[in-house]
């Protein structure tokens, strides 16, 4: 009886191996064909003209989205990175992990990690453009999108806050360290790595997002923005536009500049955290 019950284990144990594996080369095999498809589709017509030149009706350039985006970013993280981590060090370190409060703050954390972009997008809409008349901008953007990824920021540092053992921090506090100087000095660096992580991924987020910033920048993808509170465009948006506008070539082109920088930006991410991760483990 105990040989039959093994081998009934043996054979489970062997089919959910197989279903794991056949899950993992489907998941797999449905990147690379997307990513395949989008560079045989898009690369021939990445080129210069495509980058750097001034707008044309007949032959689109993407150099509006390029700077539209990077004012995004630097909107989105100048807004989003001090608060979230502030807030992550708030919870991680001056509170009560059992407290009712500190509980009700983290479903909120975890709800709005959950809204789907366009209701930020709507929000956004509603707030910035219509209710304080900013109209479409790229500040108003901006702000929505760092809304948006603050609680993937608060929840990534939070768990590498949690992550850093205790016995650091009381053998700073042993020392004579007070609460500030330990989390800055002892604490913050040690979980460098994953707080690094979670801003470049945040990054890649803003990057890719398009709903959001339909209802606030608008899409003007001919003309360079003057100024933060210019509407503007992004390389989602422009994937979109050529798409629905009569470009493929240039839509499929603009595809793969977007995939090469999210691409990008996952490999730096991991490349720093196990950057910071060794050097952590040299400075231990």
């Amino acid at each position: 009886m105990r040989n039959q019950a093994h081998n009934r284990q043996v054979r489970k144990f062997f089919a959910l191996k197989l279903l794991a594996q056949l899950a993992l080369v489907i998941t797999l095999g449905v990147l690379v064909t997307v990513i395949v498809f989008i560079l045989i589709r898009g690369l021939p017509y990445v080129n210069a003209h495509l980058l750097f030149d001034p707008y044309d009706s007949k032959s689109p350039t993407i150099g509006p989205a390029l700077v539209g985006s990077l004012y995004l970013i630097i909107i989105s993280l100048a807004i989003s990175a001090p608060i979230g981590i502030g807030s992550a060090i708030f919870l991680t370190e001056y509170t009560k992990t059992k407290s009712r409060l500190i509980q009700v703050i983290r479903v909120a954390v975890e709800t709005l990690a959950g809204i789907p972009s366009i209701v930020y997008g709507i929000f956004g809409y509603l707030i910035f453009v219509v209710a304080l008349q900013m109209k479409y901008s790229l500040i108003g953007g901006g702000i929505t999108l760092a809304i948006m990824i603050l609680p993937v920021i608060v929840r990534s540092t939070e768990e590498s806050l949690l992550a850093v053992p205790n016995p650091l921090r009381e053998g700073s506090f042993a020392l004579g360290s007070s609460k500030v100087r330990t989390i800055f000095s002892v604490v913050l660096p040690c979980a460098a790595s994953g707080i690094v992580t979670s801003l470049i991924l945040a990054i890649g987020r803003v990057m890719s997002e398009s709903a959001v910033l339909i209802l606030t920048i608008g899409m003007v993808v001919d003309k360079m923005p003057d100024s933060l509170s210019s509407p503007g465009t992004s390389l989602a948006l422009n994937v979109y536009y050529f798409g629905s506008h009569g470009y493929p070539q240039q839509a499929a082109a603009t595809g793969v500049v977007l995939l090469v920088l999210v691409m990008g930006i996952n490999i730096i991410a991991t490349v720093l955290g196990k950057t910071f991760g060794k050097g952590e483990l040299a400075h231990g």
